[in-house]
């Protein structure tokens, strides 16, 4: 409709700048609007039926054109008014840059947990605080337990006795307990020595790193497996996030990941992408990703959120602009530069999606020039070309009725769309967080979602989620992604109210009365309580359950 009205505008403003200058009148001469060219007489001066513009004489612009219908040649004039420029068709390599959130953590290889191994009293602690720098063998606290003074004063009684009392398996498991019940071996060999039983147990760090939490207090009574300490290595860190499905097409290990803390404004830290899991979280449709991050100044925090960028790199691919391709329903199109400021529309098989160019298939070859600017004027221009040929009424300028959906089988398409349903949820439940960075994270897996279910269930197409399939471009600003997900949102709980799909999976359909867009915006929940997507914090109880 866009292209129709700019036409419009340009061919009333510039006259027959679209065709060459009208022939002489005679018995044969056929006259037709300018604005709508399947209407036509055979008499001079009548008038179109539709926008009452008189009808002009068809010329032989006209008649060369039915030759080829997607072929538009524009006048010098058109030229400068449309602005068509037009980019080169090449092989070079496909870039693509994700962007993603996640969280840096320790490594879990280097993570201890440590628990009491006899009940006793907490006498002393040497590190008594969370953030505290250990090293392997370090004391962290002592225990006073009389459970370890009669271990040792067994395997003293053992040693004392000699082989005559005890044979050598017995004063093997008294060193053994000794040994289980926290004791080191250079510990044991003083007591071997000394023969002097104590009641003392120290607790010592397993290894170097930093107290993550500390649950011990001097005088504390504790019993067997009372964790006591706990304590991360931090000389490294691990930057997690989630990849969603059609990510992890493109993601490897060993790809660079620039990754960036609001801690460290300004530095970028590059590292190689060191593990996928090969487990997908079914819920959300994610994998996690990890990238090993030096740590030795201790810059990087524990749990901070952080956000990275891949640059996926497809090698000598052929690439056209982005802006080149247009989209007819499902076949996306490119108009090709001719000769003489005319212009082909073709068909194309796209492939990939980088950053600004997309992969094509088939319909191209590199050295072609198509056009970036001014498609869609040229669009309109053929459309209407073609109108002229076949006498058809363009869709854009009297839309026919669109035909009822089709009665579905009850179960067809009903995984996908509960599938679609819960991550609509999980949508609306971060938009009404205020959370934008997770809803952007979201999208991805929310659109294919979407497309999988209007695959699955043919009849959806042409049903009011046929309509939004396209509402879900990415924003930069919360309000807009408020603004784009209501008519989407309210459309499928419409379609999950009708096959009762709420009643079946336990979820909660609501209603704004006041929704910014269609003033009665509808959005579904796992949960009985009310959060609004559409307002977040500034409104986030409004609305009513619909049952």
């Amino acid at each position: 409709m866009k292209s129709f009205l700019s036409l419009l505008f340009l061919s009333l403003a510039f006259g027959s700048t679209f065709a060459a200058e009208p022939v002489g009148h005679d018995h044969a001469t056929v006259y037709q609007c300018p604005m709508h060219p399947w209407i036509k007489s055979d008499k001079p001066g009548d008038k179109c039926t539709i926008c009452g513009m008189a009808l002009v004489a068809a010329t032989p612009a006209d008649a060369a054109g039915a030759a080829d219908p997607n072929l538009v040649t524009l006048t010098p004039a058109a030229a400068s008014v449309t602005g068509v420029q037009t980019a080169e068709v090449r092989r070079a390599p496909l870039v693509r840059t994700l962007r993603v959130t996640g969280v840096i953590d320790d490594d879990d290889t280097r993570h201890r947990i440590l628990a009491a191994r006899v009940p006793g009293r907490v006498e002393k602690l040497f590190t008594n605080y969370v953030g505290a720098e250990v090293h392997a063998g370090d004391p962290l606290a002592t225990i006073y337990s009389p459970e370890m003074l009669t271990a040792q004063r067994t395997y003293v009684e053992r040693l004392r006795a000699g082989t005559t009392a005890f044979t050598a398996s017995e004063r093997s498991a008294a060193r053994e307990r000794l040994l289980e019940l926290g004791l080191t071996e250079e510990e044991i060999n003083i007591l071997e020595h000394t023969l002097e039983p104590v009641a003392m147990v120290q607790v010592r760090a397993p290894m170097s790193g930093t107290v993550v939490s500390r649950a011990a207090y001097e005088g504390q009574y504790v019993q067997t497996n009372d964790r006591l300490f706990e304590i991360g290595d931090f000389s490294s860190m691990w930057f997690m996030f989630d990849a969603y499905e059609p990510d992890l097409a493109w993601l490897r290990p060993g790809q660079m990941v620039e990754v960036s803390t609001p801690s460290l404004a300004g530095r970028v830290l590059a590292a190689p992408i060191d593990f996928i899991d090969p487990n997908l979280n079914e819920t959300t449709r994610t994998a996690k990703v990890r990238v090993v991050l030096p740590n030795g100044d201790r810059a990087l925090y524990h749990k901070e959120l952080a956000t990275g960028r891949v640059r996926l790199e497809v090698p000598d691919v052929l690439l056209a602009p982005r802006s080149a391709v247009l989209q007819h329903g499902a076949e996306p199109i490119v108009f090709l530069q001719q000769a003489d400021r005319a212009y082909l529309a073709r068909r194309v098989q796209l492939g990939r999606v980088g950053d600004d160019t997309v992969e094509i298939l088939a319909g191209l070859q590199a050295g072609d020039r198509v056009v970036t600017e001014g498609g869609l004027m040229l669009d309109g221009q053929a459309q209407l070309a073609r109108a002229a040929i076949t006498g058809e009424i363009p869709a854009h300028a009297h839309p026919a009725p669109k035909p009822e959906p089709v009665a579905a089988d009850p179960d067809q398409g009903y995984a996908e769309l509960k599938t679609l349903a819960f991550t609509a949820a999980d949508a609306a439940a971060l938009l009404a967080a205020d959370d934008f960075a997770g809803y952007r994270q979201q999208l991805p897996a929310f659109r294919a979602a979407l497309q999988a279910y209007l695959a699955a269930d043919p009849a959806a197409m042409r049903g009011p989620l046929g309509e939004v399939q396209d509402a879900l471009p990415d924003r930069d600003d919360l309000r807009s992604a408020r603004r784009d997900f209501e008519p989407l949102s309210t459309a499928l709980a419409d379609v999950i109210r009708g096959r009762h799909l709420q009643h079946r999976e336990s979820l909660h359909v609501y209603q704004c009365p006041m929704s910014p867009v269609l003033g009665t915006g509808r959005w579904l929940s796992r949960t009985a309580r009310i959060r609004n997507p559409f307002f977040g914090s500034a409104m986030l109880e409004c609305g009513e359950e619909l049952k």
